[in-house]
C-alpha cells in the first residue's frame, strides 16, 4: 500500500534495530518494503534512477583514476600516486572515525533513557527513584532550562567568541594576526548537566558545586584568516569536563548571592570536527595543531587560575580577591626516581630489546614542568623539585606521566594522578607511586607549604633554603601575588594620541605581561600576576607601562619588596607613582606577599647552615658557659656547594648597522638620523654605552662585565635607543639566553633587533671562568690592558669570592646587653651588607659575596662589623696579595678583628679571569730598549710586581716590591715603560705609557713629570696625546692608554715620538724637558704588544707643550 508523504512508517517488531543506528547511515527507500498492489504500474522511472546511480558510480571511479593518468602522462614516479593515496586513506580514516564517534554520541543523547533501560534489561520505563550515584545528584531540571535557554546562550557565546577567544588566538601566533569568527551558531543540542556535586565551603558565605558536563553538538562556527584567503569551519563538538561553581559572597540581601565564580578544575577533553580546508588538519600529526591552539585560549580563559567572575550586585567588595584570590597552599614537588620501567627501545627491527631514555611531565592544572632525559635507564634518578600554587582542594590532582625519548614520537611509559587534597592533610607525602597504563614505580617527596601573612619566620625559612641543594630552581621562600587594576593619567603618544598601554612586571629573570587596552590613557586591566621569590628582603619588583607596539615607554616603577616585610599583612593596597612619566601618571595596584612554611613535624633545620644532612633534632642552644653540651668551634667554613661557582660575562658592545631614523626637524618635514646608545640588563644589573651622535651604523667598542651563575632561563636583555632631550625613542630590542654564552664559552654573532623594521647588533659575549692560580696573572694585566677601550672601565683580571659564615666574642652594649650585629665587605666601590641577626654576640651570617677585582696587587677586602645603632664593632682589611701566595689562591680560617676583641670566620678565595678569546697573544718577558740595543733583564719594580708560577718566587718578589728602582738603569736621564701595539680588529694603532723609573733632578725638589706622545710626521693636535701629571717623583706610574686610527700599511711610515716633560714653575707656560724617545714604527714588531723599557735621550730643545 501506499503512504501520504506526511505519514510516518508504522512500527513493528519486525522494524525495530536491533541496536542503535544513525537513520542517516541508508536512505529512506531503503527501509520501505515494495507494495504488492503496485505491480501493474510501468517501472521505467525506477529502472532509470538505477541506471543514473550506476553512470554516478562510474564516473566517481574515473575521476579516481584521472590522477593516476596524470602521474604517467608527465612521467612522473609511482610513488606519488602512492603518497596521495595513503594521504587520502588516512584522512578518510579519521574522518569516518570522527563521525562515528558523533553519531553514537548523538543517538546515546536523543535516546539515552531507553539505552539505559536496554542496558539494564528493563522495559520501556523511568528508572527507580532509588537508582542514583554517590555524592552525584542528577539534575534533569537544570537541563530542561539549559535547553530553553539555550538559544540565548549562543548569542552570547558569540559575543565572547568575538571579544575573547579571537583575540587570544590572534596573539598565540603571529601568523593569526587576522583570525575572525565569521559564523556562530550552537546548533539545537543543548549542553548537558550529568551530575552535580555540592562542596562544603571553607567559609559560610560561600557554596562549592562541580558540575560535571557533556556537550555533543551540532555546533557550525566558521573562522577566516583574512591574510592567507583561508576559510575554515566547525561542525560538530564534543566537550566533557568539571566546571567548578563558586557562589560567594552570600549577603543579607536580594539576590543573596553576590558574585558566580565560574572555572574549569582540569583542561576539559575536546573533540572537534573540522570542515572546509581544515579538512587538511585530520592528517594524523596535523590535526593537534588547531586543537592545542584552541585548548589553549580556553585554558587562558576558564582553566585555573584562570576564572569568569559575574558579579550580581553593585560595589562589590573585593573584586580583585574573587576574580584571582590567593592560592590554598605551595606543593614542592620533588621528582626523585623511577623503578622497573617498561623498555621500549628496540633494534634490528625489534630482534633486540634495549632500554628506555626516560623523562617525566608534572602537571596541575595549567602548571607544566619537564625534567631531564636520561639515557637508557630503566630505573632513573632525576632529583629535580618544582613548585606548583594549589588553587582548590579539594578536585585538582597531580599528574606525572613517563615518556620514552624518540626522534620521532615518544613513547607512553605510565602516568599517576594525586589528589592534591591528600597532601594537604599529610603534610610531607614521601612514596612510591604505581604507574597506570604502564609498568613500574615513581618516587616522589610532596611538601605542603603554608602560606603565613607575616615576616616572623622568614629568616627560619632563608636559613632552611639554604641548606637545600634543588635544582633546577633553588627553592622559594615566598610568593607575590599583584593585583593590577587600574591606570591614571598616562602619557600620550606623539601627535596627542592615546596610547594603547601594556604592562611588563619583572623580577629578576621572569617577566610577566598584562593585556593591551586600547586607545586610552585611564586603563582598566583586572589582571592577577604570582611570583615565586627566593629572598625577598634583596629582590625588587620591576614595573614598566608600554605602548602595545613596546617601542615607547610610558612609565616605569621599581618596588624594592623589602617594603611589604614592613607593611601590614604583608600587603600594599595604593597608589604608585610612575618615574620617567608624567606628573600625574600612576598605577594602582595590591600587592601581597605570603611566607612559605614547611609545617611538618618530620622536618627540622639544620645546625650548620649550608650543611646539608645535618639536622638538629632538639633545636635547642646549649646554656651559655656549658663546656660538654657545646658542640666544637668549627676551623673552617663551610659554604653550600654554589659558592665559588660563578663566571664573569664579558659582553663587548661593537657596532650596529642599519638603525631607524628617529630624528625630525621643521616639524617633521627634514628626516635626520639617530644618536644611539645600548641598554644592557642581566641578573638584575643595568649598563648603557655612550651616545654615538647623528650616526645610522654607530660604533661603539665598550666592554663591560657582570657576574653570573648557572641558573637557567636567564637571558641578556639589549634595548637600543635614540637619545633625545624630552624622551628616548625605541630603536630595537633582542635577547640572547645566557645558557648558550655559558655552554658554549664564546659568542660572536649579528643578532638581528626585534620590534622594529630594520637593524642589528654585533656583540661578542665570552664566558670568563675563575682559574685557582696565580702563573697567568701578569699575561691577563698585559692583555687586559692591550684590549682595554677608551669608552669603558678598567677590565677585570680576578673574581674574589667571600664566603661570611659567623662572628664570635664581639664587644657588649654597655658592657652587659649583646648587639643587633651586621657586617659590610668593601672593595673599591661595591659593597655587600649582610642582614642583621638581633641581639647575639656570636651571630651567624651565613652569605656571600663576589667582586671584580681589577688590581689584585694593591685592593683589599675591607670588613667592618657594626652594630644596629651601636657603632662599629671591629674591621678587618685584607690585602689580596695575601691571597696571590696562599694555597689554591684560598684563605679560610678565624680572622681577628683589629679591635682586639671578636673574630669572624670567613673564607675568601681569588680566581684569575683568563680570557681564551682576545685576539692578544701576550708575552711574558719585559724587555729594555736602548738607542741601539735590546737587552733582556728581570722587571724593576717600578710598577705591579710580575707573578710566575713558583708560589715562593712570587712571595719572595711580593715582599720585595720597593718604590725605588733595584739596580740603575742603562741611561743617565732614565727609561719610559711602553707598549706599542697594532690593534687589527679595529685598526687601531695603541700605545699604553706604563711608567717611567730613576728620572733626572735638575733642581732641589723632585719634578712633576707627564709623558707627551706625537705622532710624526703631523705634529697638530689630532695625533698629540698627553698622560696625567704626577707631583713631585722620579719613578712615576701612568698606565694610561692612547690610541689613534689608521690603517696598519700607515702605521709601519709613522714614527712616535715620546717626551717625558715637567712643569717649570706654578706661574709660567714653560716646560722642562727630561727626555726623549724616538720610535720607528717599522723596527717594532707590532703584532706582539710587548710592554719593554725605553732609554731616554738628550734633547737640546726644550719646548713647551
Amino acid at each position: 500500500m501506499e503512504r501520504s508523504p506526511g505519514e510516518g512508517p508504522s512500527p513493528s517488531p519486525m522494524d525495530q534495530p536491533s541496536a542503535p543506528s544513525d537513520p542517516t547511515d541508508q536512505p529512506p527507500a531503503a527501509h520501505a518494503k515494495p507494495d504488492p498492489g503496485s505491480g501493474g504500474q510501468p517501472a521505467g522511472p525506477g529502472a532509470a534512477g538505477e541506471a543514473l546511480a550506476m553512470l554516478t558510480s562510474f564516473g566517481r571511479r574515473l575521476l579516481v583514476l584521472i590522477p593516476v593518468y596524470l602521474a604517467g602522462a608527465v612521467g612522473l614516479s609511482v610513488g606519488f600516486v602512492l603518497f596521495g593515496l595513503a594521504l587520502y586513506l588516512g584522512w578518510r580514516r579519521v574522518r569516518d572515525e570522527k563521525e562515528r564517534s558523533l553519531r553514537a554520541a548523538r543517538q546515546l543523547l536523543d535516546d539515552e533513557e531507553q539505552l539505559t533501560a536496554k542496558t539494564l534489561y528493563m522495559s520501556h520505563r523511568e528508572l527507580p527513584a532509588w537508582v542514583s550515584f554517590p555524592d552525584v545528584e542528577k539534575a534533569e531540571w537544570l537541563n530542561k532550562i539549559v535547553a530553553q535557554v539555550w538559544p540565548f546562550l549562543g548569542q552570547y557565546m558569540e559575543k565572547l567568541l568575538a571579544e575573547t577567544v579571537a583575540p587570544a588566538v590572534r596573539g598565540s601566533n603571529p601568523h593569526l594576526q587576522t583570525f575572525t569568527f565569521t559564523r556562530v551558531e550552537l546548533g539545537e543540542k543543548p549542553l548537558r548537566i550529568i551530575g552535580v556535586k555540592v562542596h562544603r565551603g571553607r567559609r559560610k558565605e560561600q557554596i562549592l558545586l562541580d558540575l560535571n558536563i557533556s556537550y555533543v553538538g551540532d555546533v557550525q562556527i566558521d573562522v577566516e584568516v583574512k591574510k592567507y584567503f583561508c576559510k575554515a569551519g566547525v561542525k560538530g563538538m564534543q566537550l566533557h569536563g568539571v566546571l567548578r561553581v563558586i557562589l560567594e559572597p552570600l549577603i543579607g540581601d536580594l539576590p543573596i548571592v553576590g558574585a558566580v565564580s565560574m572555572f574549569f578544575i582540569r583542561r576539559p577533553t575536546l573533540d572537534i570536527n573540522w570542515t572546509g580546508m581544515t579538512n587538511l588538519l585530520d592528517i594524523p600529526g596535523l590535526s593537534s595543531l588547531s586543537d592545542t591552539m584552541i585548548m589553549d585560549s580556553i585554558a587562558a580563559f576558564l582553566v585555573l587560575p584562570n576564572r569568569l567572575l559575574v558579579p550580581l550586585v553593585p560595589n562589590l567588595q573585593d573584586v580583585a580577591q574573587l576574580r584571582s584570590p590567593l592560592p590554598r597552599g605551595i606543593i614542592r614537588i620533588h621528582l626523585l626516581a623511577a623503578r622497573g620501567l617498561s623498555s621500549k627501545d628496540k633494534y634490528v627491527k625489534g630482534l633486540i630489546e634495549g632500554k628506555s631514555d626516560p623523562y617525566a611531565l608534572v602537571r596541575l592544572g595549567t602548571q607544566t614542568f619537564c625534567s631531564r632525559v636520561i639515557d637508557e635507564e630503566l630505573n632513573p634518578q632525576w632529583r629535580e623539585t618544582y613548585e606548583v600554587m594549589v588553587h582548590e582542594v579539594p578536585g585538582q590532582e597531580i599528574e606525572v606521566e613517563v615518556f620514552d625519548k624518540d626522534p620521532d614520537k615518544d613513547d607512553f611509559l605510565g602516568r599517576m594522578k594525586l589528589d592534591v587534597g591528600k597532601v594537604l592533610h599529610a603534610g610531607v607525602l614521601d612514596d612510591w607511586f604505581p604507574l597506570q597504563g604502564g609498568q613500574g614505580q615513581v618516587h616522589l617527596r610532596l611538601e605542603w607549604l603554608s602560606l603565613l601573612s607575616d615576616a616572623e619566620k622568614l629568616e627560619q625559612v632563608l636559613q632552611w633554603n639554604r641548606g637545600v641543594s634543588s635544582r633546577p630552581e633553588p627553592p622559594s621562600a615566598a610568593i607575590l601575588v599583584v593585583y593590577l587594576d587600574r591606570g591614571q593619567d598616562l602619557p600620550l603618544k606623539k601627535g596627542n594620541k592615546e596610547p594603547n598601554p601594556m604592562v611588563q612586571l619583572s623580577i629578576q629573570d621572569v617577566t610577566q605581561e598584562s593585556k593591551a587596552v586600547y586607545s586610552t590613557n585611564c586603563p582598566v586591566w583586572e589582571e592577577a600576576f604570582r611570583f615565586f621569590l627566593q629572598d625577598p628582603q634583596s629582590q625588587e619588583l620591576d614595573v614598566q607601562v608600554k605602548d602595545d607596539s613596546r617601542a615607547l615607554t610610558l612609565g616605569a616603577l621599581t618596588l624594592p619588596l623589602a617594603r611589604l616585610l614592613t607593611a601590614p599583612e604583608l600587603t600594599l593596597d595604593q597608589w604608585f607613582q610612575l618615574s620617567s612619566s608624567g606628573p600625574n601618571s600612576r598605577l594602582y595596584m595590591k600587592l601581597v606577599m605570603r611566607i612559605l612554611y614547611l609545617d611538618s613535624s618530620e622536618v627540622s633545620f639544620p645546625t650548620v647552615p649550608g650543611s646539608p644532612g645535618a639536622w638538629d633534632e632538639d633545636n635547642e642552644s646549649p646554656q651559655r658557659g656549658s663546656s660538654v653540651d657545646a658542640p666544637p668551634r668549627p676551623c673552617h667554613t663551610t659554604p653550600d656547594s654554589h659558592f665559588g661557582t660563578e663566571h664573569v660575562l664579558r659582553i663587548h658592545v661593537l657596532e650596529a648597522q642599519d638603525l631607524i631614523a628617529k630624528d625630525r626637524f621643521l616639524g617633521g618635514l627634514v628626516k635626520g638620523k639617530s644618536d644611539p646608545y645600548v641598554k644592557l640588563k642581566l641578573a638584575g644589573r643595568s649598563f648603557r654605552s655612550h651616545v654615538v651622535r647623528e650616526d645610522l651604523n654607530p660604533r661603539w667598542n665598550e666592554v663591560f662585565e657582570v657576574i653570573v651563575t648557572s641558573i637557567p632561563g636567564q637571558e641578556l636583555d639589549i634595548e637600543v635607543f635614540d637619545k633625545d632631550l624630552d624622551k628616548d625613542d625605541f630603536l630595537g630590542r633582542c635577547k640572547v639566553s645566557l645558557t648558550t654564552v655559558l655552554n658554549s664559552g664564546f659568542l660572536d654573532e649579528w643578532l638581528t633587533l626585534e620590534d622594529v623594521p630594520s637593524g642589528r647588533l654585533h656583540l661578542r659575549l665570552e664566558r670568563l671562568t675563575p682559574r685557582p692560580t696565580a702563573a697567568e696573572l701578569e699575561e691577563v694585566l698585559q692583555v687586559n690592558s692591550l684590549i682595554q677601550t677608551q669608552k669603558s672601565a678598567e677590565l677585570a683580571a680576578a673574581l674574589l669570592s667571600v664566603y661570611m659564615e659567623r662572628a664570635e666574642d664581639l664587644p657588649l652594649r654597655k658592657g652587659t646587653k649583646p648587639p643587633s650585629p651586621y657586617a659590610t665587605l668593601t672593595v673599591g666601590d661595591t659593597t655587600h651588607k649582610t642582614k642583621t641577626i638581633s641581639q647575639t654576640s656570636a651571630p651567624v651570617w651565613d652569605e656571600s659575596a663576589s667582586f671584580l677585582i681589577r688590581k689584585p696587587y694593591t685592593e683589599s677586602l675591607e670588613l667592618q662589623v657594626r652594630g644596629e645603632g651601636t657603632g662599629t664593632l671591629g674591621l678587618l682589611s685584607l690585602p689580596l696579595s695575601e691571597l696571590l701566595v696562599a694555597d689554591q689562591l684560598c684563605l679560610d680560617h678565624w680572622f681577628t678583628l683589629s679591635s682586639g676583641q671578636g673574630q669572624v670566620l670567613l673564607r675568601a678565595q681569588l680566581g684569575i679571569l683568563v680570557s681564551q678569546h682576545s685576539g692578544v697573544e701576550a708575552q711574558s718577558h719585559s724587555y729594555s730598549h736602548s738607542s741601539s740595543s735590546l737587552s733582556e733583564e728581570p722587571e724593576l719594580s717600578g710598577g705591579p710586581p710580575h707573578i710566575t708560577s713558583s708560589a715562593p718566587e712570587l712571595r719572595q718578589r711580593l715582599t720585595t716590591h720597593v718604590d725605588s728602582p733595584l739596580e740603575a738603569p742603562a741611561g743617565p736621564l732614565g727609561q719610559v715603560k711602553l707598549t706599542v701595539w697594532y690593534y687589527s680588529e679595529e685598526r687601531k694603532l695603541v700605545s699604553i705609557v706604563h711608567g717611567c723609573r730613576a728620572l733626572r733632578q735638575n733642581g732641589r725638589d723632585p719634578p712633576d713629570p707627564y709623558v707627551s706622545l706625537l705622532l710624526l710626521p703631523d705634529k697638530n693636535r689630532g695625533t698629540k696625546r698627553k698622560t696625567s701629571q704626577k707631583k713631585r717623583t722620579l719613578n712615576p706610574e701612568f698606565n694610561e692608554r692612547f690610541e689613534w686610527e689608521l690603517p696598519l700599511d700607515e702605521a709601519l711610515r709613522r714614527k712616535l715620538d715620546v717626551s717625558v716633560k715637567s712643569n717649570s714653575s706654578f706661574m709660567s707656560r714653560e716646560r722642562e724637558l727630561l727626555g726623549k724617545v724616538h720610535l720607528d714604527l717599522a723596527e717594532i714588531d707590532l703584532s706582539q704588544g710587548v710592554a719593554q723599557w725605553y732609554d731616554l735621550m738628550d734633547d737640546k730643545d726644550k719646548g713647551s707643550s
